[in-house]
């Protein structure tokens, strides 16, 4: 395995006056790093996703994490998993990620930066 990735799970929960809170449990994991495919490109353009990277690992790795953040601090960037794929030869997953705004930089927004 190739890069250290932190898989990201959000749990919400309201407080006494009733706003939302965002709680971030990390895991970190190995993973290897790869491009995606033309084809999974395209496909996934034409339904509206922006495909960036594929993260493989072994699949008691993941349970289930939305986000992965590939890097630290300043070189920091999150990502959304927008597909798995679970590879049944080898017991690793497939983990397709994409860049959304809404996980841009964690819980700081970049554009107001709060």
């Amino acid at each position: 395995m190739d890069d250290l990735i932190l898989l990201i799970a959000e749990s919400y929960k309201k407080d006494a006056i009733g706003n939302v809170t965002v709680t971030e449990t990390t895991t970190s994991v190995w993973a290897h790093l790869q491009s995606v495919t033309r084809a999974e490109w395209a496909d996934a353009g034409q339904n509206g996703l922006q495909p960036q990277l594929v993260a493989v690992t072994p699949i008691v790795n993941y349970s289930g994490e939305q986000i992965v953040q590939i890097g630290s601090g300043e070189n920091a960037r999150r990502y959304a998993v927008y597909r798995t794929y679970l590879d049944p030869d080898n017991d690793s997953i497939e983990l397709y990620l994409e860049r959304k705004a809404g996980v841009a930089r964690g819980a700081e927004n970049p554009v107001t930066g709060a």
